[in-house]
């Protein structure tokens, strides 16, 4: 007769507080119009459509809600280890 260790632990899952997946994807999809939106404010400053300051104003912006959020996913994996 073998054991399996395996087998043998209670099964642990690593899972944020709230739905990883979720979190994942909204901060995948946050971060992802924050880039769009910082590249098309870049190329209107380069063609003189806009003036540098809101180039940089717009690219502060999209920067800190970008890191907002993927600081979010992270901070939600960290705390939200259950054992299921």
């Amino acid at each position: 007769m073998t054991t399996d260790p395996q087998d043998s632990r209670p099964s642990r899952k690593r899972r944020g507080f709230l739905n990883a997946q979720l979190v994942r994807g909204f901060s995948f999809l946050t971060t992802s119009m924050c880039i769009l939106v910082a590249v098309v404010a870049s190329l209107l400053a380069i063609w003189e459509y806009t003036g540098t300051d809101v180039l940089w104003r717009t690219v502060a912006t999209c920067a800190v809600i970008g890191g907002g959020t993927m600081a979010f996913a992270l901070v939600n994996t960290l705390f939200g280890e259950r054992g299921e």
